[in-house]
C-alpha cells in the first residue's frame, strides 16, 4: 500500500489510535496520518463518515471503505494482512 491509499484519522492522546498506528508501522504499511485535534477538515470528515460522532481511529481506504475503532484482528482483515 502507498500512503495515498490509506488515511488514519485520530489524535495523539488516543490509545486506540496509537495501537492502530503501531500495527501499521510494524507491518510497513504506509498511511497518511490526520490529527483530528489539529485539522478541522479531518475532524469534519470523521464526523461525516460516522454520521455525526467523532469516533477515532477512523481508517479509510482510497476506495472509500472505512473501519472505526478496529481491533488488530479487525484491522488485519480490513487490509487483508496477517495479524
Amino acid at each position: 500500500m502507498t500512503s495515498d491509499t490509506l488515511t488514519v484519522y485520530g489524535a495523539l492522546w488516543c490509545p486506540d489510535c496509537r495501537r492502530s498506528k503501531s500495527f501499521l508501522d510494524a507491518r510497513g504499511i504506509a498511511y497518511q496520518w490526520v490529527d483530528v485535534d489539529a485539522d478541522a477538515a479531518g475532524s469534519a470528515e470523521v464526523e461525516r463518515l460516522n454520521g455525526g460522532p467523532r469516533i477515532i481511529p477512523t481508517i479509510v481506504k482510497a476506495t472509500g471503505d472505512f473501519i472505526v475503532e478496529p481491533s488488530d484482528s479487525q484491522l488485519a482483515a480490513f487490509l487483508g494482512v496477517a495479524v
